[in-house]
């Protein structure tokens, strides 16, 4: 798998994403909306009683309700960060973040999903690499898990 050099605006951005996760697991949220855009972009996919990483940004649950544990955290672009992490066999995630700024500005939550990432560009003549576009993020083996996930492809 091709991976994407990590540059220092997106190293940056990984230490941010990092920080979040050590906050919120001490249950400072008046820190964390320090770092998200008051218009932050939302989207899930995953089982609808599943929305933990929302219900604690926003307030409504405690920080206690699940406890987000990375495995893995990854810039993948200047941009993108992407943080991974399982509770047993049952439970793994995907979150997406997106910055600005040193701004959260778009979070996307996987949740119980295999996610793989792909890099498109636009060129003069349409979508180069359509075919052959290179992959830059994969989620975790599912052999760990021996279970089958729904599996998604995101496009950058």
């Amino acid at each position: 798998m091709e991976k994407m050099s990590a540059t220092k605006h997106g190293l940056q951005n990984q230490a941010i994403v990092a920080s979040l996760y050590k906050t919120l697991a001490i249950g400072d949220t008046k820190n964390v909306t320090g770092i998200l855009a008051t218009d932050l972009e939302w989207w899930f996919h995953g089982p609808l009683n599943c929305h933990y990483m929302m219900r604690m940004l926003t307030g409504e649950a405690l920080h206690t309700e699940f406890n987000f544990k990375p495995r893995s955290i990854t810039a993948i672009s200047d941009e993108l960060v992407i943080a991974e992490g399982y509770e047993g066999i049952h439970v793994y995630w995907v979150h997406v973040w997106t910055l600005k700024d040193g701004l959260i500005t778009r979070f996307r939550e996987y949740f119980n999903t295999w996610l793989t990432v792909k890099e498109l560009k636009v060129g003069t003549h349409g979508w180069v690499g359509q075919k052959t576009c290179s992959t830059v993020w994969q989620s975790e083996t599912r052999s760990l898990f021996h279970r089958s996930l729904p599996g998604l492809m995101l496009a950058i």
